[in-house]
């Protein structure tokens, strides 16, 4: 286990902030201070004072000031400095990851090949779009006047970023909106602020002037609820639970502004009886313990049809056995701990409460040994649950994964659309036909066939139902970050000068 106390490489220059205002990064106004604590061990590993609402309030406001000077740059100016940005982050990149999985519990070579990375290519991806938003072609839409549609920024971006995922939710709520002329004010969890407050920093190194990016670190129920209420704030951005989402929902609509969530997922994973037995149990595991299980696209629950059931579970039970669970430094570890104590004792209260009615065919407890201290859960598969049960139908976001046989396609289709959530899931079969039904009928967000878990920054990400609307990256998402507004020209001085007849008629 890496020793207690380990220390990131930005740990000195960071000096106890989580505030980066108007390219400055300073301390809270609280009063109130806040540990991020690393998982695997339980350690403090850095302390800093909580954002207040004057924090909220000074951060909005430096995102005012910049906003005219940054919107009024050229396309080209943004995505120059878009691809400075994308090059100081590649030149971070160790420090990066190694914050990420302190502070988060990921396994370094998780953090290094797939969380930084790409981070740096949705850089590099929104610095190209940057050049190619678009209205629509002008034209004569009605008698003599000439019509087109401008894309504007919107303004000031207020946006809430979860836990899980810190360093890539960073990205995707400031570079879209960035890219499209806005300024943001973001919100990282409290628990993990430590590479947004980088990211931001390394904008700032790659000529992004002062105010455009800033980041409060606070709680949500007063930094927060702030910053979605706040009347400067054209746009609130939120990714996190549904509960929560419902929430800001509410706060923002107070104030009529533009709202973007993306909420939780219970995705399933659907096997037909053709599938290729093998790549499928792969494909579950890897899908369901993906960043320990906190990822809501991960695999949660898989309907497999009735004849590679019993087959499918125990080697699916076989394969999650051998995963490797440890420090998330060590270059052998496959999975590393839960966010928090907290989440590990949630997690394992699912299991619990499911051994009343269901088979816990491997995994269900916490590791003890070196790795007790941790906020540890093993790899766990559990099977012949009721669909209506707990397990099956809420959002555990912890490494479990539940198992259900189906008869038909159908039934098994049917079964996959049978909760509230509809971000992700994924279909498993060597029959072309019956895989587009699947991803036609499903009603998610995304719908991968033979694979589970992949994303691109070209392609978008978003849900369905109770998982929320809008979407992440993508030129989807850069929209998203755009009004529209429609200018006509009148072509003929005669139609201006005679309008007046025409609305009124002749006056004596």
């Amino acid at each position: 286990m890496h020793k207690p106390g380990h220390r990131f490489q930005a740990q000195d220059r960071l000096a106890g902030g989580a505030q980066y205002i108007a390219g400055r990064l300073t301390k809270g106004t609280s009063g109130r201070a806040h540990a991020v604590v690393d998982p695997a061990t339980g350690e403090e590993v850095y302390t800093y004072e909580l954002a207040g609402t004057a924090d909220v309030d000074a951060a909005v406001a430096a995102a005012r000031a910049a906003f005219p000077g940054w919107s009024g740059a050229t396309p080209g100016e943004r995505s120059d400095a878009l691809h400075r940005f994308a090059a100081v982050l590649a030149e971070r990149a160790e420090e990066l990851a190694q914050a990420e999985s302190l502070q988060c519990g990921k396994p370094l070579k998780l953090t290094r090949e797939f969380d930084v990375p790409g981070t740096i290519d949705n850089t590099a991806f929104f610095a190209g779009a940057a050049r190619h938003l678009q209205g629509q072609s002008a034209g004569e839409y009605s008698g003599d006047h000439t019509s087109y549609v401008r894309r504007e920024a919107i303004g000031v971006v207020g946006s809430i970023a979860p836990w899980n995922y810190p360093l890539q939710m960073a990205a995707w709520k400031i570079l879209p909106a960035i890219a499209a002329g806005n300024t943001i004010v973001l919100k990282p969890a409290e628990l993990t602020p430590l590479t947004s407050l980088l990211f931001a920093e390394a904008a700032t190194a790659a000529g992004i002037p002062d105010g455009v990016i800033n980041i409060v670190t606070g709680l949500g129920r007063e930094a927060g609820e702030h910053l979605v209420g706040h009347p400067d704030v054209a746009m609130t951005s939120f990714t996190g639970s549904t509960a929560v989402g419902k929430r800001v929902a509410e706060i923002a609509t107070s104030t009529v502004k533009r709202l973007h969530l993306e909420l939780g997922g219970k995705a399933p994973f659907l096997v037909f009886d053709d599938a290729d037995l093998e790549a499928a149990v792969n494909g579950a595991v890897a899908g369901s313990l993906i960043n320990t299980g906190q990822d809501c696209t991960a695999a949660t629950r898989a309907y497999v049809q009735r004849p590679l059931y019993d087959a499918f579970v125990e080697r699916t039970g076989e394969l999650m056995a051998s995963v490797r669970v440890g420090d998330p430094f060590a270059a052998d570890t496959d999975l590393g701990p839960l966010i928090s104590h907290a989440q590990r004792d949630r997690v394992a209260g699912f299991v619990d409460r499911a051994r009343g009615y269901a088979r816990v065919v491997t995994g269900g407890e916490a590791p003890q040994g070196d790795l007790k201290s941790g906020a540890y859960y093993a790899p766990t598969l559990v099977a012949d649950a009721g669909q209506d049960s707990e397990i099956v139908q809420a959002e555990i976001f912890g490494p479990v994964l539940v198992v259900l046989p189906f008869d038909t396609d159908d039934e098994g289709i049917a079964l996959a659309n049978d909760t509230p959530y509809g971000l992700a899931a994924s279909a498993w079969s060597r029959d072309v036909y019956r895989a587009n039904r699947a991803t036609r009928e499903i009603k998610a967000g995304c719908v991968w066939v033979n694979d589970h878990i992949p994303i691109i920054s070209e392609m978008p990400h978003g849900g369905y139902k109770a998982s929320g609307f809008g979407k992440d990256m993508s030129a989807y998402s850069f929209e998203e970050y755009t009004q529209v507004k429609h200018v006509m020209f009148d072509n003929t001085a005669v139609a201006r000068k005679d309008w007046h007849r025409t609305v009124f008629g002749d006056r004596p």
